[in-house]
């Protein structure tokens, strides 16, 4: 996208023309966030020419076996409101989802990344759409299929108050609050029940205190996902929002026991066997 204000990258107008360009099979490039000429910071800048340049070599690339495909990836935590002031969050930083799409960009994808909450910078050649609660991440995934493959690394917060207070809720002496808690959407079941928009790849994460495994194995079943990367984020392993995971992938062939590996190199190994699964599109 050109150099713009900010104001006009976020307006719906705007937007929507986005979504029907990512329906029709469109690449978008940019924009980046940053300082802008006008004064004001946010995505708007003209993505810098290497990067440009960088995107276009892999899609158009006799080394991009993911050419004319498109992905679909969430990444990060989501922030439910209890009042204007506070949320239930977790402690997701959002690198593995982010690396993947950045992967799954490099293999030569569209790539569109759903994000919650992050303190990190959109990744090259991803069109992201930026949210904060399980609901935004729902719905902004539905808009941007159909897809080929979808990866769900994103932490979504399972539960959200009720009814979030308008107000501040003030601390009152000797009496705590009551919270009337109500289910999240279900992202990740969601999209692998997706009907004729269902993508042909499905494949979603499941961090795990114990019996990793199991609990993953369980948890493809009742997601109805093709694949299911589980990871051991116990107080002890120290990957929740770390550099690292060690991965198990779960398939309806059996488990793959990944050896412990940085995020970025987690996410490249996914994107390979992405493309060995879809193969090039027809």
């Amino acid at each position: 996208a050109p150099a713009m204000n900010v104001r006009m990258w976020q307006h719906a107008a705007t937007q929507s023309n986005l979504t029907a360009l990512l329906e029709h099979g469109v690449r978008i490039i940019g924009p980046d966030e940053g300082d802008m000429a006008c004064g004001e910071f946010g995505p708007g800048r003209l993505a810098e020419p290497d990067e440009i340049a960088g995107v276009i070599t892999a899609y158009f690339g006799d080394s991009s076996p993911l050419a004319g495909r498109r992905a679909l990836v969430t990444s990060g935590p989501t922030h439910e409101p209890i009042d204007p002031v506070r949320y239930i969050a977790n402690h997701s930083s959002g690198r593995q989802g982010h690396a993947i799409a950045a992967a799954l960009a490099r293999q030569g994808a569209a790539t569109t990344l759903v994000s919650g909450p992050t303190n990190l910078p959109d990744p090259a050649g991803v069109y992201v759409v930026h949210i904060k609660t399980a609901q935004q991440m729902l719905d902004a995934c539905q808009a941007a299929l159909p897809a080929d493959v979808a990866v769900c690394a994103a932490a979504v917060t399972d539960w959200r108050v009720d009814t979030a207070a308008k107000e501040k809720v003030k601390k009152t002496k000797g009496k705590l609050p009551t919270l009337n808690m109500t289910e999240n959407p279900d992202v990740l079941a969601t999209l692998s029940a997706a009907g004729n928009k269902r993508p042909q790849l499905v494949v979603g994460f499941a961090a795990e205190t114990e019996n990793i495994v199991a609990n993953a194995q369980a948890k493809r079943e009742n997601k109805g996902c093709d694949w299911l990367l589980a990871n051991d984020v116990s107080p002890e392993s120290g990957t929740f929002g770390g550099a690292d995971n060690t991965i198990h992938l779960v398939s309806a062939d059996g488990v793959e026991n990944w050896p412990r590996m940085s995020k970025e190199d987690v996410a490249e190994q996914l994107a390979e066997r992405v493309a060995a699964s879809l193969g090039t599109a027809a």
